[in-house]
């Protein structure tokens, strides 16, 4: 890990583990040559995630290159660490032999998470590569729903009687061959394989042999149904502060487990998601390894949204064409009441779309939340106004111009209060994804309140 960071330039409190811009110019320096021995040695020392940034960092090309010279270097590991569309393209590039051997050390959730954006030949090409064993694990997986606690769960769990002591729960661990390679809990279940409950590793070690293990179970035991949404799934284990959590069927029976290490993935893709869609970005058009054509096909929907948008603010703008032809000052100023409009609706927006996805806005506290945002509207409304107005009497010497942009700094600042909120609210209750669709809707209301509140009173106070 040593040529991650500059050692000679950053601290220990320093580090901020990026790659070392000197270890990608000797990469590519190795590429140059062809020297696969030294590309090799290279990445040996590093971390997988390490490799899989590398390898989303380079060109297309570079990447070709880099697995040619040097197949060995991509793992079960750095194929689990790389993202998705990149995943596929490398998969795609290796040797079949070599992706079975990386898919044959990983446990079962890794493997689903690898197989399931595949084609059905390519899955079918990959599962052969598989034990009898691991093959029927993943395909009982596969069949769950996508984005279930089944499709994210592993197939490989300690579960135990219930009614065993520590002694029992330590020879079997001892005695078993195949135990997960990580695992934090052994589950106990009853006669008919239901979990009743569990206990941390640290507490069997702990305990003398005799002791029953349902005296040492987990206070904040959950049970998570094979179909539970992987969005609810992540927001339980942040929310209860889980480590791992059994997976039941329809029945109740112990199917898998969910451990932390992927219900944060989860949660992380949530986020990245939602910051992506509320800049109306998408999936493809946020990814660092995306080609031009992903980039633009991501990003081109939200941007002819936005056009259609503007140009319904343009319809408003140009029913005053006549005030604005007589007083040019209203040109000049109406982009400042739309752009704070803007500015105050995007930020009472990212409030909701977070509170909506951690469960914190509710319809318990959702009109408490509303009153709150318009009364901060009102407030910076009525500040800005004061500012503006000075502002407007000083640029253009009309008292009664800066009297105006005043009245509709707080009319906007208002309006934008109630849509961030409100809009993203409203879409939730209608099952669409308050971060989809939600920004186009606020900056459209920002922009038609603005202009036509300004305008409007212009044309009847100043006109």
């Amino acid at each position: 890990m040593a040529d991650v960071v500059e050692a000679e330039e950053t601290s220990p409190d320093e580090v901020d583990y990026a790659l070392d811009n000197r270890l990608v110019a000797d990469v590519r320096l190795a590429l140059a040559a062809g020297d696969g021995a030294r590309l090799s040695d290279l990445m040996v020392p590093l971390h997988s995630a390490d490799i899989a940034d590398l390898l989303e960092q380079v060109s297309g090309g570079e990447r070709r290159e880099m697995l040619l010279l040097a197949p060995g270097i991509v793992d079960g590991e750095v194929l689990s660490d790389l993202e998705e569309g990149l995943r596929e393209e490398v998969i795609a590039f290796l040797p079949r032999e070599a992706v079975g051997e990386a898919l044959r050390a990983l446990e079962s959730d890794d493997v689903v998470d690898l197989l399931e954006d595949l084609e059905a030949h390519d899955q079918e090409a990959l599962l052969d590569a598989l034990e009898d064993a691991d093959r029927v694990a993943v395909e009982q997986a596969l069949a769950f729903p996508e984005f279930s606690a089944g499709r994210m769960m592993q197939r490989e769990v300690v579960a135990v009687p219930q009614h065993w002591n520590v002694g029992d729960a330590i020879d079997y661990m001892r005695g078993e061959d195949d135990l997960p390679d990580d695992f934090y809990h052994v589950i106990l279940v009853d006669a008919r394989h239901r979990p009743t409950g569990y206990v941390t590793l640290g507490r069997i070690m702990g305990a003398r042999r005799e002791v029953a293990l349902n005296t040492l179970v987990e206070e904040n035991f959950q049970v998570i149904p094979a179909l539970q949404d992987e969005g609810d799934v992540a927001y339980a284990f942040n929310q209860y502060h889980l480590i791992s959590a059994p997976v039941v069927n329809e029945d109740g029976r112990l199917v898998g487990v969910i451990t932390i290490d992927d219900a944060m993935i989860v949660l992380d893709e949530e986020h990245e998601e939602d910051i992506l869609r509320l800049a109306g970005v998408g999936d493809e058009g946020g990814r660092m390894s995306s080609s031009v054509r992903e980039i633009v096909k991501g990003r081109f929907p939200w941007l002819g949204v936005n056009l259609l948008t503007s140009i319904l603010a343009s319809l408003v703008i140009a029913q005053f064409e006549a005030a604005i032809a007589q007083i040019v000052a209203l040109a000049v100023l109406m982009p400042i009441v739309a752009s704070m409009g803007g500015n105050a609706g995007t930020q009472s927006l990212t409030v909701a779309v977070r509170a909506i996805a951690t469960k914190d806005l509710t319809g318990s506290n959702v009109w408490r939340v509303i009153r709150r945002e318009l009364m901060v509207g009102l407030i910076n409304g009525a500040a800005f106004a004061v500012i503006m107005g000075v502002v407007g009497v000083l640029w253009f010497g009309l008292p009664m111009l800066g009297v105006v942009i005043a009245a509709a700094m707080v009319i906007n600042l208002l309006a934008a209060a109630l849509a961030g909120i409100g809009i993203p609210v409203v879409l939730e209750k209608l099952g669409i994804d308050p971060a989809l669709a939600s920004g186009a809707f606020v900056t459209t209301v920002t922009d038609v309140v603005g202009f036509f509140a300004f305008l409007g009173l212009a044309v009847v106070f100043l006109l």
